[in-house]
C-alpha cells in the first residue's frame, strides 16, 4: 500500500524559536504556528478558528529560522507529520502529541518583519522571499520565477 506524509503550512510564529544542540552537534529549532481559517457557520456569520502547530526543524533550516525568525513572524512551512507518545514522569500517564517535522521553509513578508535578504541586495530582496527545502526528488512542482536568478548568488551563501 502506497504512503504519503506531507504538509504544508502558512501561519505566524506563535514565540521565538528555541535552539537547542544536541550532544552530536546537530542544531534542534522548535517553535510554533498559529494557521487561521475564516468560514461561515450554520446562520451565515463569519467565523474564524486558530490550530496551533508545534514545528520541529533540524539542521542548518533550524539555525537559520532560530536567527531571523521572531514571534508574529509569517512563515511557510513544508513538512511531514510525526507521532510522539511518552510516559508522564509525575503522574505516569501515557501522553501523546502530534507536530510537524520540518523539510523545507519560505520567510513570508519582507526585510521590515525582521526576514533575512531573500536576493543579491537591492530593492527587489526586499518582497523575494527565501526558499530553503531538501533536493528535490523528481518532484513536478514547477521552478518560481525568482529561482534561476538567485542560483548563482546563493552559491556563496552559507544557508
Amino acid at each position: 500500500m502506497a504512503n504519503f506524509n506531507k504538509v504544508y503550512l502558512i501561519g505566524n510564529l506563535t514565540r521565538d524559536p528555541e535552539l537547542r544542540v544536541t550532544p552530536k552537534g546537530t542544531a534542534i529549532c522548535q517553535f510554533g504556528l498559529a494557521v487561521n481559517r475564516q468560514f461561515k457557520d450554520e446562520s451565515g456569520a463569519l467565523r474564524d478558528e486558530t490550530t496551533f502547530v508545534d514545528i520541529e526543524a533540524w539542521g542548518k533550516q533550524g539555525e537559520t529560522i532560530a536567527k531571523y525568525c521572531t514571534k508574529g513572524r509569517p512563515l511557510f512551512v513544508e513538512g511531514r507529520l510525526k507521532f510522539d507518545q511518552w510516559e508522564d514522569k509525575t503522574s505516569g500517564q501515557k501522553r501523546s502529541k502530534l507536530k510537524v517535522v520540518l523539510e523545507g521553509f519560505q520567510f513570508l513578508g519582507s526585510r521590515g518583519d525582521g526576514a533575512a535578504p531573500g536576493g543579491a541586495g537591492g530593492d527587489d530582496a526586499d518582497q523575494t522571499p527565501e526558499r530553503h527545502s531538501p533536493p528535490a526528488r523528481g518532484s513536478n512542482r514547477p521552478a518560481s520565477p525568482a529561482a534561476p536568478a538567485q542560483e548563482s548568488a546563493d552559491e556563496d551563501v552559507p544557508f
